[in-house]
């Protein structure tokens, strides 16, 4: 007579996984610990635990080992959700909609007080929301610079800069070099998404 087996099925919420081919990654990531994977999104994985359960400690570390890393708690899982939310606002929808304001779409996106996620942005990642949004546009103005498809009057207008002097002002101010210095440079330094 066969014996039928219980899957366990366990929702993990990851952090750092903000791009798409992280989610391919860790597919396999896990598949070699030998854990199946019934679905992922960003921020979010359920597994099928094995006969022989893999400790969540396990998993963890192997998360830790490509940059990853579990979630715990709730602000944990909303900070991941806020970066997200930016991350898309700035890369995916390139600002687009200037007449939204970024604090405004974050808090349709999660549902909460943009003070409340602010103060939890702030305690968990040591650096202000609107910091880390600047963050986020200083990189995507790179690579449009690098496109060189739009003019820097263009790519002002695009990321929501009333001029282009107030882009070039915040720009050196977070590089460190003008927008200039940075079309020159052969060895163009940007930071992952994921990193800032």
């Amino acid at each position: 007579m066969e014996s039928k087996t219980t899957k366990h099925y366990e929702t993990l919420y990851i952090k750092n996984m903000l791009c798409d081919s992280s989610k391919l990654f860790l597919k396999e990531k896990f598949e070699a610990l030998g854990i199946w994977v019934e679905e992922i999104s960003l921020g979010k994985v359920i597994i099928v635990q094995p006969e022989k359960k893999i400790s969540i400690e396990t998993v963890d570390a192997m998360l830790q080992h490509y940059g990853f890393e579990i979630a715990h708690n709730k602000e944990d899982r909303i900070v991941e959700e806020i970066k997200k939310a930016v991350i898309e606002l700035v890369h995916d929808l390139n600002n687009v909609d200037s007449i939204v304001r970024k604090s405004d779409y974050i808090v349709e996106k999660l549902g909460l007080s943009y003070p409340y996620l602010s103060k939890v942005f702030s305690e968990h990642e040591h650096k202000t929301l609107e910091k880390y949004i600047i963050l986020q546009k200083i990189e995507r103005i790179k690579y449009l610079i690098d496109t060189e498809d739009f003019t820097l009057s263009e790519i002002a207008f695009m990321m929501d800069y009333s001029s282009v002097q107030y882009l070039s002002n915040q720009f050196k101010s977070i590089t460190g070099i003008t927008v200039s210095q940075y079309k020159e440079d052969n060895q163009r330094v940007k930071v992952g998404v994921d990193k800032l």
